[in-house]
C-alpha cells in the first residue's frame, strides 16, 4: 500500500506512473496505490485515476482515490508526502510554516492511527524538514528512523553540475552530499565526491582543478536552482522532483550500492557532526535492509563547518516557529 498526498498535483503527475510501472519497488511487486488530495480538487483526481487506468500497467492492483484521511492513511506501507500548502506571493516563511504545522500534524496523527508502524515516511512538500519534523512528533508509536524527507533533488542537482563541468555522464559522479535544509541555506559538498575519468576513480577538487567555482558558482547554483527552474518554467521542479522521489524511495526499499552514499533528511540524534539533535537536517547516509546509517568520520573542514552550521541555525529558527504553531494547531 503506497500513499502519495497532494495526488492531483504537478509533481505526483509525474510521479505514480513510475511507481505505477514498477522502477521503484521492482517489477514483480504489485501496488495498490492510494491518492489523497484536498476536496476540491477531487474533480482533476478523478481524472489522475482514469489515466493510470487507461495506463493499464500489470502492477497496479488498485487505485484508491480520496480526500478522506482515515481512507488514506490505513495499513500503509509508504507515505510520500507530496501535498503541502505553497508559498504564495507576499507570503512570509513563518505564514508558511503556520500553514503547514496544521496540516502536517494532522497528517502525522492519522499515520500514527491507521497506518503500519513500520511505515516510511517521505515528506516533499516544503518547508520539507520541519513538515517532516512536524508529522514525525505527530506520530509518536512510529520510529522517528522512519521518516525522512527529500533532499535527493539537490544531491541530484549537484551530481549534475558537476557531470556538465566536467563533461562526463551523471553516473560518473559519486558521493555528493547535501548537509542541512531544504533552502537556499542547504550546502552542497563535493570535498568527499568522486568522479569516473579515463577508467579512474578521482576526487572532484582534484578533477576540477577550480576551488574557487566549487566554493562559488556550484554551491549557489545548487542552492538556487528551484527559483532558477520557476523563473524559467513559471512553474516549479516536477520532472526532476519525481525522479528524485522514485531515487529516494528505491533506496531506502532496495538499499544503496556498495561504496556509495546518498544524501536525505534524518532525525540528526547521534550525529557526529555536531548538528544538534531533534532537528531534521539532511546527512550522507548508506541504506540496508531498509535502515539507514550516517556516513561516520567524514572530515570536515572550516569552509564546511561554516556552512553546515548556518544551515543547522536555519532549521532551529524553522523549528522553533512551527512549534509555537503546534502547540496551538
Amino acid at each position: 500500500m503506497v500513499l502519495v498526498t497532494g495526488a492531483a498535483g504537478q509533481i505526483a503527475y509525474s510521479l505514480l506512473y513510475s511507481i505505477g510501472n514498477g522502477s521503484v519497488f521492482g517489477k514483480d511487486q504489485p501496488i495498490i496505490l492510494v491518492l489523497l488530495d484536498i476536496t476540491p480538487m477531487m474533480g482533476v483526481l478523478d481524472g489522475v485515476l482514469m489515466e493510470l487506468q487507461d495506463c493499464a500497467l500489470p502492477l497496479l492492483k488498485d487505485v484508491i482515490a480520496t480526500d478522506k484521511e482515515e481512507v488514506a492513511f490505513k495499513d500503509l506501507d509508504v507515505a510520500i508526502l507530496v501535498g503541502s500548502m505553497p508559498r504564495r506571493e507576499g507570503m512570509e516563511r513563518k505564514d508558511l510554516l503556520k500553514a503547514n504545522v496544521k496540516i502536517f500534524k494532522s497528517q502525522g496523527a492519522a499515520l500514527d492511527k491507521y497506518a503500519k508502524k513500520s511505515v516510511k515516511v517521505i515528506v516533499v512538500g516544503n518547508p520539507a524538514n520541519t513538515n517532516c519534523l512536524t508529522a514525525s512528533k505527530s506520530a509518536p508509536s512510529i520510529p522517528k528512523e522512519n521518516f525522512s524527507c527529500l533532499t535527493r533533488l539537490d544531491h541530484n542537482r549537484a551530481k549534475a553540475q558537476i557531470a556538465l563541468k566536467l563533461g562526463v555522464t551523471a553516473n560518473d559522479v559519486k558521493n555528493v552530499i547535501i548537509w542541512g535544509n531544504h533552502s537556499s541555506t542547504q550546502y552542497p559538498d563535493v570535498n568527499h565526491a568522486k568522479v569516473k575519468l579515463q577508467g579512474k576513480e578521482v576526487g572532484v577538487y582534484e578533477a576540477l582543478k577550480d576551488d574557487n567555482w566549487l566554493k562559488g558558482e556550484f554551491v549557489t547554483t545548487v542552492q538556487q536552482r528551484g527559483a532558477a527552474v520557476i523563473k524559467a518554467r513559471k512553474l516549479s521542479s516536477a520532472m526532476s522532483a519525481a525522479k528524485a522521489i522514485c531515487d529516494h524511495v528505491r533506496d531506502i526499499w532496495f538499499g544503496t550500492p556498495e561504496g556509495e552514499f546518498v544524501s536525505m533528511g534524518v532525525i540528526s540524534d547521534g550525529n557526529s557532526y555536531g548538528v544538534p539533535d531533534d532537528l531534521l537536517y539532511s546527512f550522507p547516509v548508506v541504506i540496508k535492509n531498509k535502515t539507514w546509517k550516517f556516513v561516520e568520520g567524514l572530515p570536515v573542514n572550516d569552509f564546511s563547518r561554516e556552512k553546515m552550521d548556518l544551515t543547522a541555525k536555519e532549521l532551529t529558527e524553522e523549528k522553533e516557529t512551527a512549534f509555537e504553531f503546534l502547540s496551538s494547531a
